[in-house]
């Protein structure tokens, strides 16, 4: 398949073998010094899995409160919101607690460069760098336009299968969506991804960027249905100064608190104040 941007695709589908049930729909493939690769097409049903479904916390008090209790295991969380609201930032925050509860985890670095996001995090408190070097964390670092949906499920399986990974984070999915404008069935495969991190019992983190900083506030793609939890990110002006204030609009598995809390980030980390109880239109 020829594309206006970013490296050809290719795909192979199976119509016919006697005797053999075979996987049916078009598979990726990539072509490469060495050899080929398939990516058979993932199919969640088959990867059912036990796992311990107790909820375990982000490393945010506050956080923990407007979420019920924290993050669960099996479940996938979207952190919505504008440009520079501190969707990163957070989702870092909950992976690095993991990483220090003894957890392995995969994070797909999308959008920022590979050392950048190392260096801020670093000088918010939150160095990678330890559990990078320990093979706790595998910070993979993905070209959107080089990437097909096939590879980048089975990358996922990997993560799971392979590093023993129980914490995912995608930051995020603007990048991803915006490289494969012909992909007709991309929210589909990523509806067969997530349910397949889900069964896994994963806990999963994704990061959708909206466009405008106030105002209208829009996203490209609707993927706040795939998610079991949202996050939500907003800017506000309060004394001069412009703040970000966080809520969380919904959750499939924890009765979650309705308030809203100024998001506040500094050379210390992240931080969640109390309620704001005196704004309206936040």
């Amino acid at each position: 398949i020829e594309r206006e941007f970013g490296s050809e695709r290719r795909r192979i589908r199976v119509v016919k073998m006697r005797g053999v049930k075979v996987r049916g729909g078009f598979h990726d493939l990539v072509l490469r010094t060495g050899g080929l690769t398939v990516f058979p097409r993932l199919v969640a049903a088959e990867h059912a899995d036990e796992f311990d479904p107790g909820t375990t916390s982000t490393g945010l008090v506050e956080l923990d409160l407007l979420l019920g209790g924290g993050l669960v295991p099996g479940t996938n969380t979207l952190l919505m919101g504008p440009s520079g609201a501190g969707k990163t930032t957070t989702a870092i925050r909950c992976m690095l607690t993991a990483l220090e509860g003894g957890s392995r985890a995969t994070y797909f670095l999308f959008d920022e460069g590979r050392a950048t996001l190392l260096a801020r995090s670093a000088l918010l408190g939150m160095d990678l760098r330890p559990h990078i070097a320990s093979g706790a964390l595998d910070l993979m670092q993905i070209d959107p336009a080089e990437i097909s949906p096939g590879e980048f499920a089975c990358r996922a399986r990997e993560a799971i299968e392979e590093h023993g990974s129980t914490f995912v984070g995608i930051d995020s999915l603007n990048a991803y969506v915006h490289a494969m404008p012909d992909e007709q069935y991309l929210v589909l495969q990523m509806h067969e991804l997530l349910s397949y991190l889900n069964q896994k019992g994963a806990t999963t983190v994704l990061v959708l960027g909206q466009h405008g900083v106030i105002g209208e506030v829009r996203t490209d793609v609707d993927l706040s249905y795939l998610s079991d939890g949202i996050v939500l990110f907003r800017y506000f002006e309060a004394h001069g100064s412009v703040r970000t204030a966080v809520s969380v609009v919904k959750s499939r598995v924890n009765g979650h608190e309705r308030t809203i809390r100024e998001l506040m980030i500094s050379g210390t980390g992240i931080q969640l104040g109390a309620a704001l109880t005196d704004f309206q239109g936040v």
